[in-house]
């Protein structure tokens, strides 16, 4: 199993930047890639960004260019740098990690919320 631990989320003006991070603690060995997810309220959620065991990363179109998603895999952590936030960034941001398996494991979520 994978446990995964969210920390960074916060109240910004748009324009502004926040950073997240999600720590992996377990079988992190297994892990196969690992991405970020949104759920704004009344909307499905969606992929934000993904970065897989060999560091290719895919974004989605509406974060190219603002947001970047990296690995540090001494620490087995995944961090997303958000800028320019806009006020459409705003949701519940979750980490999720996919194993060679192809099991999946959430963390906690956490809020981020963009000002106009």
């Amino acid at each position: 199993q994978v446990q995964l631990v969210e920390s960074g989320g916060g109240l910004v003006q748009a324009g502004g930047s926040l950073r997240l991070s999600c720590s992996a603690s377990g079988s992190t060995f297994n892990i196969a890639s690992i991405g970020w997810h949104r759920q704004a309220p009344g909307k499905q959620r969606e992929l934000v960004a993904m970065i897989s065991s060999s560091s290719i990363t895919n974004y989605a179109d509406s974060v190219k260019g603002r947001f970047t998603i990296s690995r540090d895999n001494a620490k087995n952590t995944v961090y997303l740098q958000m800028n320019s936030l806009k006020p459409e960034d705003t949701a519940v941001y979750y980490c999720r990690v996919v194993t060679y398996g192809a099991i999946g494991y959430w963390g906690q979520g956490s809020q981020v919320t963009v000002s106009s």
